[in-house]
């Protein structure tokens, strides 16, 4: 007996020091070895018509600034299930059309958010109509939905890829459940109707995710890359502590084990607050964002490794130069845009 309980003591031990050893293998990997830096990254912007209104802006002038003025090449359109369905069965397409139209006549590639769950808060976009529904009774509307989206827009040559809810599996937003089973039918519905095969994108958590669940649902796996943020919870900002290696290093594990590309959906590049932008303070807007912070923003996301890049934030942009007569992040971003 005693030498058996000194020969487990000594497995253990061994077992013990094992694992710490690759503990500490595995965080160098993550956090200190740099990755290649891409030469050639791509940049899009994120865009949504609800945030352009909640900042008090002419929607479709600053939509057409980012168009024209920046020349984006790649946008992030952002669809809210409350605009596209305000009543049962009585669906509002003509605003989305028209973004759509407007970025085909400018050879704009889409990426198309869509679903209950989208960014921008409160995240889940529930009409007043569909909030009293059960859990199954959404689900069946949030189906329909789909099914009326994809088929409307499945031969529309700007839209190159879906992204099929908003980071589904983070407890994010005012959102009334989670279930990863319906989110699987959702992927296998819009498969089923578009017949030009598009890619689909699932998103995740950049900071406290691995990605292997989306990673295993999606063709691509979409990522967010935010510095610091609001933490509802404590009533105060948090800094994220990751390097950009961080990242990139997840990404080159998700393509090993799954073959599967990472981007970033959501490059933070606009003020975080608990409240709406417009009635927060300017100074309390540059804790989290200003030009020096975007271009280090920017700087952090060309060392991750990854590729390509949709920025969070372009309203705001927009909004800061028509609105605060300062243009400076405006400028900035042209920057990436037109070359």
């Amino acid at each position: 007996d005693y030498f058996a309980r000194g020969l487990m003591k000594k497995i253990l031990k061994k077992t013990l020091l094992l694992f710490l050893f690759f503990c500490l293998v595995f965080a160098l990997y993550l956090f200190v070895v740099n990755v290649p830096q891409i030469e050639d990254t791509s940049w899009g912007v994120n865009f949504s018509q609800k945030q352009s209104k909640d900042l008090g802006l002419d929607w479709k002038e600053a939509y057409l600034a980012l168009l024209d003025d920046l020349k984006v090449k790649k946008i992030k359109l952002i669809t809210h299930w409350d605009l596209l369905e305000p009543e049962q069965d009585n669906y509002f397409f003509d605003d989305l059309d028209w973004q759509i139209k407007e970025a085909r006549e400018r050879d704009v590639q889409i990426l198309l958010a869509i679903g209950m769950k989208t960014p921008r808060w409160p995240e889940c976009h529930i009409p007043k109509w569909a909030e009293q529904k059960d859990k199954e009774g959404q689900q069946e509307r949030i189906t329909a939905l789909l099914k009326e989206i994809v088929l409307r827009y499945k031969n529309e040559p700007s839209i190159n890829m879906w992204q099929v809810e908003n980071e589904p599996f983070v407890p994010f937003g005012v959102c009334p459940w989670v279930d990863k089973a319906f989110l699987k039918k959702e992927i296998e519905l819009v498969k089923s109707l578009d017949d030009k095969n598009r890619k689909i994108l699932i998103s995740d958590s950049g900071e406290g995710s691995f990605w292997i669940v989306a990673a295993n649902l999606g063709d691509i796996v979409g990522t967010t890359m935010y510095e610091k943020v609001w933490i509802h919870q404590i009533g105060a900002y948090f800094t994220y502590p990751y390097p950009p290696v961080f990242y990139g290093r997840k990404a080159q594990i998700i393509k090993k084990i799954f073959n599967k590309e990472v981007i970033c959906v959501e490059l933070q590049a606009e003020p975080w607050s608990p409240e709406q932008l417009v009635n927060t303070s300017i100074e309390k807007q540059d804790e989290t964002m200003n030009l020096e912070k975007f271009q280090q923003n920017i700087e952090f996301a060309k060392k991750s490794g990854l590729k390509e890049f949709y920025l969070c934030g372009g309203e705001w942009w927009y909004w800061m130069k028509e609105k605060q007569d300062n243009p400076e992040i405006w400028d900035e971003a042209e920057k990436l845009f037109i070359q």
